[in-house]
């Protein structure tokens, strides 16, 4: 079986199934409510939607923001048939914590264009939403945290490294890498869970990383094409018996150096999260599952660990959680393509770990 080169296999790409979805939350709700948005002063003042849901009998509770992970979501982070934020709202609504949740810039009722945006522009999106909460009376503005699915789980510590009153972050399967490595090992575990052979994979990661290299080794995309165009002519030459050789034309050339074009991309391959979790000094949590295929849990999350020591950070929980895919539900194998067919959308045993971890804090 062939790959195809520069296989980029973004967070929640798999078909839809028709099933149930057992842990949807339906009325009536023993919470409050409320439709909110709120406007990013950075982004031209786009108006992004979501929703705040307080917890009833609770005076001023904590509060955490919900931050998406890649590719367009609406505020429940819709993908695969479930609605993991939806699931993980009502779970802590229902403890005790209050939740934002909105939907990313140009997606459902949120203004913006999500095309031409990066990780950085969506982390101004998640700082717009920390100046809203602090303008609520209901809530303890003290008390603002934030959880990061994915490529949030990115975007989390962001925001904390440069806003010294968020108050806690938990990452949900976020990356401790850059995205050159993440792109690399998540193409290589989904072509393993497929079958590829051993010798197809090697080979196809030989090219990606002249691609991945030349997007961060420069900052224009004429001069990545050019190196993209020489790497691969060379590669060709010196490997004239790969069995990619022979597809490597100019065609080809220019298409996979046009796969690379989006600025959204670029800045992922080139951001290193160290750079901001050895900034971060709020308590957070770290879990990520063990049969997650996009963001490989060994590999992350002692990267994570080890930046979190270097910010002197003296409140951080570790885990990785067994059995349990990039999406946090009960699987057999990790692959996108079992996240449809699951009716489970968010483990249990996870929510009762994110709940206690902070309560015990707040």
């Amino acid at each position: 079986m062939k790959l195809t080169i520069t296989t980029i296999i973004l967070f929640f790409t798999c078909a839809i199934f028709s099933q149930n979805r057992p842990q949807e939350p339906k009325e009536p709700f023993n919470y409050t409510i409320e439709d909110i948005s709120f406007t990013n002063t950075k982004a031209e003042n786009i108006k992004l939607a979501g929703t705040l849901t307080l917890p009833k009998n609770v005076k001023k509770p904590a509060v955490a923001i919900l931050i998406s992970g890649s590719g367009p979501q609406d505020r429940n982070e819709s993908l695969a048939g479930h609605k993991p934020f939806l699931v993980l709202a009502d779970y802590l609504t229902n403890n005790g914590i209050a939740i934002l949740r909105y939907d990313d810039r140009g997606t459902a009722k949120s203004e913006g264009d999500f095309m031409s945006a990066t990780t950085f522009d969506f982390a101004t999106d998640t700082e717009a939403a920390v100046t809203y909460l602090k303008t609520r009376n209901d809530i303890d503005i003290s008390k603002i945290g934030l959880i990061g699915h994915s490529e949030g789980g990115l975007i989390a510590p962001i925001v904390a490294s440069r806003n010294k009153d968020i108050a806690f972050l938990i990452s949900l399967a976020g990356t401790g890498v850059d995205g050159k490595i993440i792109l690399e090992t998540q193409t290589r575990r989904a072509a393993e869970l497929v079958g590829a052979p051993k010798s197809a994979i090697d080979e196809n990661e030989k090219l990606t990383n002249i691609i991945y290299g030349a997007v961060q080794k420069h900052d224009t995309f004429e001069n990545i094409k050019a190196e993209v165009s020489s790497g691969l002519k060379a590669f060709k030459v010196e490997n004239p018996n790969s069995q990619y050789a022979s597809l490597i034309t100019d065609a080809f050339i220019e298409q996979q150096a046009n796969a690379v074009k989006s600025s959204w991309l670029q800045t992922f391959i080139k951001t290193d999260p160290k750079d901001y979790l050895s900034r971060t000094t709020c308590p957070i949590l770290a879990l990520n599952g063990s049969k997650d295929y996009q963001v490989l849990p060994k590999l992350n999350l002692e990267a994570i660990e080890i930046a979190l020591k270097k910010a002197g950070n003296k409140d951080v929980t570790i885990k990785q959680l067994e059995g349990l895919n990039h999406l946090f539900q009960t699987a057999e194998t990790g692959s996108g393509q079992e996240y449809a067919k699951i009716e489970e959308t968010f483990s249990p045993r996870a929510l009762v770990i994110i709940k206690d971890w902070i309560l015990k804090r707040f």
